[in-house]
């Protein structure tokens, strides 16, 4: 059983204002709260890094998928480009039976026409070949209010001027 030594003058005096057993009593609250501090600080820590990683895998994912529909934007873009090019409609419009218009007439304010109308017909219409499109021959559609099996060109004669026109 150890004994402390007596202390005598000046550091029996100074003694006194140090603390006696209870010192290490009141210390054991304050080093629980430094640990738990320390331990609540570490488990934030991780929680924030655990969510911060958690984020960036998202972020990759999304950065993926940003790029698979880029691609796939600017397919469809090349798609719209090629369907929207004057061959492409060309050929579609000669595979629905369309063909070029005849010959425009144009009114002036005053009620005069200009020029002299003629109709659609599939002779007058060029024939542009592509290289994706092989040259095929079809037979012209007839006119509304033509018989079938009659020219389109023959319903209506182009050198005719119109009965019913103002001012002539």
């Amino acid at each position: 059983m150890s004994r402390k030594p007596e202390l005598r003058g000046r550091a029996a005096r100074l003694a006194q204002f140090l603390p006696t057993g209870r010192a290490q009593a009141a210390r054991t609250p304050f080093v629980l709260l430094v640990v738990l501090l320390l331990g609540g600080g570490l488990i934030g820590l991780l929680v924030l890094n655990s969510a911060l990683s958690e984020g960036a895998f998202r972020f990759d994912d999304l950065k993926r998928e940003k790029k698979s529909l880029t691609d796939e934007e600017q397919a469809l873009q090349r798609d719209v480009d090629a369907y929207s090019a004057p061959d492409a409609l060309q050929r579609r419009a000669r595979e629905l039976g369309m063909v070029p218009g005849g010959d425009p007439a144009f009114l002036d304010p005053d009620g005069k026409v200009k020029g002299v109308p003629g109709p659609a017909t599939a002779s007058r219409a060029p024939l542009v070949l592509t290289p994706e499109a092989p040259a095929t021959t079809t037979a012209p559609l007839p006119l509304p209010g033509t018989a079938p099996g009659t020219t389109p060109g023959a319903a209506a004669d182009p050198t005719s001027t119109p009965a019913s026109t103002p001012g002539r």
